[in-house]
């Protein structure tokens, strides 16, 4: 049960290559291999058993071909986790009021917080099928989601696009950890919350943050693996944060 395969969609966002340096340093034997996906430019990040893979997650071909390149067996145990997430763009940022609602930032949020997840499940199924898994010691499927995303603990209101493309996916990873129950056996599906942390997707937003919570993207992921690594069967279908305490949906 040692040998493990990691994919890290994302690889290249704040956390994501937090994450893909982490286990790299960890893990120097041939029997850990690391696959991380890069949308436009590979990073200039090397290791033996690192593979870089390109992919789109706004297009489904993308994500299939991807899913194909990451190989697993009956000897490997298979971690998913996807990194990607949108808040802003150069051109839209989160909506504070209604009158602020555009189409096109709603859709785009949609498509890349909650649909990608979906689609990248649908097409890894067949290689996390093949893993090597069980209830203590499960493959897992996780996919950092925000706090933000649960309709319980929203008190403030705004950032409608952001809120519910981030509560669409928790819905849809709860739908999966369900489905999977039943026709993939010993997979935990989680969706994750990672603190507020030092990156590209946050920046606007850091001045509202109260000292000493703002994580550096390094400390969100060594504490994101190590909930993940402790994770079981009965869990799957949880909503966590970073230090593994359940949130209100």
């Amino acid at each position: 049960m040692n040998d493990k395969i990691y994919l890290i969609i994302g690889g290249t966002g704040g956390i994501g290559q937090a994450m893909v340096q982490q286990l790299v340093q960890a893990n120097h034997s041939h029997s850990v291999q690391i696959f991380a996906t890069y949308h436009r430019n590979e990073p200039n990040i090397e290791a033996e058993n690192l593979h870089w893979l390109p992919m789109n997650v706004s297009d489904e071909d993308s994500i299939k071909k991807s899913c194909r390149y990451h190989q697993t067996d009956s000897r490997s145990r298979g971690w998913v986790i996807n990194c990607v997430g949108l808040l802003h763009t150069e051109t839209a940022q989160p909506e504070k009021a209604l009158r602020q609602m555009e189409t096109e930032f709603f859709l785009q949020n949609m498509q890349i917080n909650a649909l990608a997840s979906l689609l990248i499940a649908k097409h890894i199924k067949p290689l996390l099928a093949k893993a090597n898994r069980s209830a203590n010691h499960p493959a897992v499927f996780a996919t950092i989601s925000a706090r933000v995303g649960s309709i319980t603990d929203n008190q403030l209101g705004g950032w409608y696009s952001y809120r519910m493309s981030k509560a669409a996916l928790n819905m849809g990873m709860k739908n999966l950890s369900i489905e999977w129950g039943r026709s993939l056996k010993d997979v935990c599906v989680v969706v994750m919350q990672p603190g507020t942390v030092d990156t590209q997707l946050s920046a606007p937003f850091q001045g509202n943050v109260a000292e000493g919570h703002l994580f550096s993207p390094a400390y969100s992921a060594e504490c994101l693996l190590d909930v993940l690594s402790g994770m079981t069967v009965a869990q799957s279908g949880s909503f966590v944060d970073w230090a593994g305490e359940l949130i209100p949906w």
